[in-house]
């Protein structure tokens, strides 16, 4: 008897001294620490940093909102933008239709369907280093791939990289083929989700599969395609690694992601308060994105 109470006293025991009250936060302190000091203390560093202007690293005068009028009058920050928000709309765009139609094509359950989806989500788990430095020896217009079935076919090896169109629609390819398969594995849990009464409907009232797509699987995976979207353009918008391995930037401005641009800013020219104002607005946008992704996600889950 005495065992079978031991549970009910130590509960008592254990409301009785109040740590049931403080237990729930000294779990979530640990996570707590870990937002603070990768998420909060960098953004609050960054708008301290933003509003000075530094030499070798050393703060010499505090300008205020100087340097965030300065990014606003710069023709390289406008351009480096508008050439992220053109990489950002192409490859979510494409990746989503991509990811879309592969989601659709593996919904079904089959050997051969498991084995391919297993295959596609090959190249999402690839560090993305090590992709832009493949891609860079298969774009390379001496031994690169392109280059080697160019001169089977006795044709001129394609110069991808020196040409700043080419570079950009390189890049792009790059990117649709590392993430798309993100937004298939989003789009294939959302379609498996979906309730199967409006489809059997649809089969008895004889429609098409066309118009079971449109009337029915499109407006059901709506909201996750949004979710979907968002996170993919949240994540585009913070693109470096594959820029930086692959082209740095260029050839010229071409490639320049806003990304690459902060980081010549300040690691090349050491103008850091510059650097931080440009980068600090970045991450307004992401953190807004990051929000309306949340409340889709709220809105879905009610």
């Amino acid at each position: 008897m005495t065992a079978a109470t031991a549970p009910g006293v130590a509960t008592r025991t254990l409301r009785g001294s109040g740590i049931d009250r403080v237990l729930p936060y000294l779990m979530l302190a640990p996570a707590l620490f870990v937002v603070l000091a990768v998420i909060v203390y960098p953004l609050i560093d960054g708008v301290r940093s933003s509003l000075g202007f530094y030499r070798f690293g050393r703060l010499v005068r505090t300008v205020g909102l100087d340097n965030y009028r300065q990014a606003f009058a710069d023709p390289v920050f406008i351009e480096a933008l508008l050439t992220t928000l053109r990489y950002v709309v192409f490859v979510v765009t494409i990746e989503t239709v991509l990811g879309l139609a592969l989601a659709l094509l593996c919904a079904r359950e089959a050997r051969f369907i498991r084995r391919i989806r297993a295959t596609l989500i090959l190249p999402m788990i690839v560090t993305p280093v090590v992709v832009g430095i493949v891609f860079r020896l298969i774009y390379a217009s001496d031994v690169g791939l392109f280059a080697s079935v160019a001169n089977i076919f006795g044709m001129d090896p394609p110069q991808i990289l020196s040409d700043g169109t080419s570079a950009f629609w390189g890049l792009v390819f790059l990117d649709v083929w590392e993430w798309t398969p993100l937004l298939f594995l989003i789009l294939l849990a959302g379609i498996q989700s979906m309730p199967v009464e409006p489809f059997e409907a649809a089969r008895v009232d004889g429609a098409g599969a066309w118009r079971t797509f449109v009337d029915h699987t499109l407006p059901l995976l709506r909201p996750t395609i949004l979710v979907a979207v968002t996170l993919r353009s949240i994540d585009a918008l913070t693109t470096f690694d594959q820029v930086y391995v692959l082209t740095r930037g260029g050839p010229g401005t071409s490639t320049q992601l806003i990304s690459i641009y902060g980081y010549q800013t300040f690691f090349q020219f050491q103008q850091t308060g510059y650097a931080a104002a440009m980068l600090f607005l970045v991450a307004l946008v992401v953190l807004l994105a990051a929000g309306f992704a949340v409340a889709l996600m709220r809105r879905r889950s009610t």
